[in-house]
């Protein structure tokens, strides 16, 4: 490890920050190098503007060129009144003092801004993902990756549920990739289910992701850092595999809650940040392991009134199913967006499907601004956020009904899982 601190009980300082980014700079010398650091959006729980802050503390003055490329995989575009807010800096001192560094959104939809570097052929989709695909895979990226001496990936590790755990070259695919890496990891993710994948360090999604990363011939450095209780419990500095398996190992102790039992109604709450189901959607992935059979989990979030920005139309038409539903009727939805599928089955879950009919493991309730009509025509319930009192969820696990006040980083899992949550 070229830099690394962190522990279950350690919280890391800014001082703490600063000289283990000063000692992997100088391990890695930096001195006149174009350098673009890969920043986590919003919806991810980071410091952020202290990061922000240090890099260009440390680097503004070494590095020939300083740039910033924030890692929206193909959320919404974020406007420069919400980058500055997110780094922590007002309009005049992005204008100002930092003037000289570029911040720039990963742009998905623009073709123009994408290169391919390599492809993932048929015979190896079918070895990484232990015969579940056999397919051709072009690998894309912003073409800003090859435009730099050096990428610095900076991000958060959490329990995630189509690669496994977050953070490291997830930054690269699908954070400024095409949608067609992000469809393919995802779809493969999805086929594996949630709860086999959510809080495993070693997956196929996540080999499929460091396959395409080797494209990425750009000399990278990963900063992994693990965020519990919005402080820093430990960051490791090293290659993106390095970085992140540390910052994985130390998640896993930090980020998963084990019960003794499962719980017939949830209440997860979204926080701010998850501004749509598509984002709000890990308030069931987290969750999902401690339902009980024949439960009800309810996503409370009376901010959200969209089901996504990106992908709302899309999830309008094929709806929110069980896996097999798809795979039953194959034909008939493989040539909608493969992503936007796998996030309709991670949001209703484990389940199956026979002659067309689904049954569902556990109901799905939005609380949120969407309408009744159209949480239940894409097969969502709907309960108004307004009758819902969340004090009156809590302190009631004896009676199996659990509050999760801040729901969606925080892995759910119980100490004698079920064969269908195991790998």
């Amino acid at each position: 490890m070229i830099a690394g601190a962190g522990g279950p009980d350690r919280r890391l300082s800014e001082d703490d920050v600063r000289g283990l980014m000063a000692a992997a700079f100088d391990a890695v010398k930096l001195d006149g190098r174009r350098v673009l650091v890969i920043i986590p959006d919003h919806t991810r729980t980071a410091p952020v503007p202290m990061l922000f802050r240090l890099l260009v503390e440390q680097l503004g003055s070494r590095a020939g060129k300083l740039d910033f490329l924030i890692a929206l995989g193909t959320h919404p575009i974020m406007t420069e009144a919400h980058i500055n807010e997110h780094l922590g800096i007002t309009a005049d001192e992005r204008a100002g003092r930092y003037g000289h560094f570029g911040v720039f959104n990963h742009r998905w939809d623009v073709p123009e801004q994408l290169t391919q570097p390599g492809t993932i052929s048929a015979a190896e989709m079918k070895e990484i993902s232990e015969g579940r695909l056999e397919i051709d895979v072009p690998v894309i990226v912003n073409k800003m990756a090859y435009e730099y001496d050096r990428l610095i990936i900076c991000g958060p590790v959490f329990p995630h549920e189509v690669v496994g755990f977050s953070g490291g070259n997830k930054y690269l695919f699908p954070g400024i990739a095409a949608s067609n890496v992000i469809n393919t990891s995802h779809w493969l993710g999805a086929l594996m289910t949630n709860p086999r994948v959510n809080g495993a360090k070693d997956t196929p999604v996540r080999r499929v992701i460091n396959k395409a990363a080797s494209f990425v011939t750009t000399d990278k450095l990963c900063i992994a850092f693990v965020v519990t209780g919005g402080e820093l419990a430990g960051m490791y500095i090293d290659t993106p595999e390095q970085a992140w398996s540390a910052a994985a190992d130390l998640s896993d102790k930090v980020h998963i809650v084990y019960k003794d039992r499962a719980y017939h109604t949830v209440l997860s709450c979204s926080p701010k940040m998850y501004d749509d189901i598509w984002t709000a959607g890990k308030c069931m992935y987290k969750l999902e392991p401690v339902v009980a059979d024949g439960g009800e989990l309810i996503i409370y979030a009376p901010h959200v009134t969209e089901v996504s920005y990106s992908h709302g139309k899309v999830l309008d038409e094929i709806g929110y199913h069980v896996r097999d539903y798809f795979v039953n009727r194959w034909d008939e939805f493989k040539d909608y967006p493969w992503g936007v599928v796998a996030h309709s089955t991670h949001v209703r879950g484990i389940g199956t499907c026979d002659n067309g009919t689904e049954h569902p493991r556990v109901t799905v309730t939005l609380a949120t601004g969407i309408p009744q009509e159209r949480c239940e025509r894409i097969g969502l319930a709907y309960r108004d956020p307004a009758s819902i009192n969340p004090d009156d969820y809590a302190n009631r696990e004896d009676e199996g009904v659990l509050l999760v006040p801040k729901a969606g980083e925080m892995l759910y899992r119980l100490e004698d899982p079920p064969a269908w949550q195991t790998m």
